[in-house]
């Protein structure tokens, strides 16, 4: 049995993950801007389950789950970064506040969580990230720059963490 934290999860991929996980009889940390919509994942399984409100782009919320899944499963195994969401926009018309948000949810939030299970995952010497990407990062469709950038950069992020993972004997699987 391992322990999984995964952002998003209140509906699509974060969601069937968790229930997958949870399904398989792993420990489930599962997040979501709003707690409400994932609270059902817990309600018979509080052994395992542990439902917490989360905002990738807010640090303190971000330390705090993970001070609270350390605590309760003793560390956690793998960490999905899944939040985000999806914004189209030609270069020249992305409004630059909907840009920023973008960046601060899908790179910055993602590095947040990274930068909080990574010491856990040191002392251990073991654990595993998987960061959800997009094809278009290879592709980039029209319309999806902005989208596909904050991908990349979290990508990038993910290779030069893989090259010290693999001299720490941590596990990368983006």
């Amino acid at each position: 049995m391992s322990t999984w934290l995964i952002t998003g999860c209140s509906t699509g991929l974060g969601r069937a993950l968790a229930e997958a996980v949870i399904a398989a009889g792993h420990n489930a940390v599962v997040t979501a801007r709003d707690v409400g919509r994932v609270a059902d994942l817990a309600v018979d399984n509080s052994d395992r389950v542990l439902a917490l409100p989360v905002d990738v782009t807010e640090t303190a919320q971000v330390t705090d789950a993970v001070r609270e899944a350390e605590e309760k499963f003793g560390g956690i195994d793998v960490l999905v970064n899944n939040a985000g969401y999806g914004y189209r926009a030609a270069v020249e018309e992305g409004d630059d506040s909907d840009v920023r948000a973008l960046f601060e949810t899908q790179f910055f939030g993602a590095v947040a969580m990274i930068k909080a299970v990574l010491p856990g995952m040191r002392a251990r010497r073991s654990g595993a990230i998987v960061n959800i990407s997009t094809i278009g990062v290879q592709i980039m469709p029209a319309g999806s720059g902005y989208y596909a950038a904050s991908k990349a950069a979290r990508s990038h992020v993910r290779r030069a963490l893989r090259r010290v993972a693999t001299t720490r004997n941590l596990r990368d699987h983006s």
